[in-house]
């Protein structure tokens, strides 16, 4: 489907040019890789984008870490990681909210392993890269906006774990629950057999907890990887106004004037 965030192994020729993106650990990516492959510093990413004084605004740091993977605005970047997904789904959002196209690989590094006749990857684009925030389909929600949508316009996709959702499961923080309004469905429902599931699936499971058409769906998980799998999933299921809170629950609890209920 056009706009999918997710591409399978056997159409990655129809991408044209393209590079890939290793979002694993430094020993997995020297075990082997796909060719020509860049590696990712996810940690130093995750760091930046939940800093004080980085975050998504600073589009200096983001200029310079986006810049240094090669890749252009005739290039799509196909991020892939160990198999989970969320990790590759954090690099897409990034991506593509500083404007470069990305597609997260469907099955990860697993299937990419095993595959043969990989397209290869384009030489590094020459020139800098200046990032513009919010220029991607998938956008950013921050605490104090998404407080201030709890009065129906936003509609909140929890991708946390049911005993996250219910606060069964605190994280060892002095609040648990969740967010008022806020429906559940859970990361790990979204994928079957290591791969993410179709469009008609994933449309039907997120009408069944409660999103229709028009929805502005805001999602969020404990510290935004869930949360962005949950939105490439959302769009994927053909939903078009997505957003990500992206310091998600960690975030949210800190401030006491945000609601947590648990029911």
């Amino acid at each position: 489907m056009a706009n999918d965030p997710f591409v399978d192994v056997g159409a990655l020729p129809s991408l044209g040019s393209l590079r890939y993106l290793d979002v694993r650990d430094q020993a997995a990516f020297d075990a082997g890789h796909a060719p020509g492959a860049v590696r990712v510093p996810l940690e130093e990413w995750d760091a930046a984008a939940k800093a004080a004084d980085t975050g998504f605004a600073r589009t200096a740091y983001w200029d310079s870490a986006l810049g240094a993977l090669g890749g252009g605005p005739t290039v799509t970047a196909v991020a892939y990681d160990s198999g989970g997904m969320t990790n590759a789904a954090r690099v897409w959002f990034i991506l593509q909210y500083y404007g470069l196209n990305a597609v997260i690989l469907n099955g990860g590094w697993p299937v990419l392993a095993s595959a043969t006749g990989l397209p290869p990857a384009a030489g590094a684009s020459p020139g800098g890269f200046r990032a513009v925030p919010g220029s991607g389909p998938v956008g950013l929600v921050d605490r104090e906006s998404l407080r201030d949508q709890l009065d129906g316009r936003a509609h909140v996709f929890d991708t946390r774990t049911r005993a996250e959702f219910t606060g069964e499961d605190a994280r060892n923080r002095a609040r648990s629950g969740h967010l008022p309004g806020a429906r559940h469905l859970s990361h790990v429902d979204l994928i079957d057999n290591g791969v993410v599931r179709p469009a008609p699936a994933l449309r039907a499971m997120l009408e069944r907890v409660g999103f229709g058409p028009g929805d502005h769906i805001v999602t969020h998980c404990e510290g935004g990887g869930r949360a962005a799998l949950g939105a490439a999933a959302a769009v994927r299921a053909g939903f078009d106004d997505v957003r990500v809170y992206y310091l998600s629950f960690g975030d949210w609890v800190r401030d006491e004037s945000c609601p947590v209920v648990r029911d």
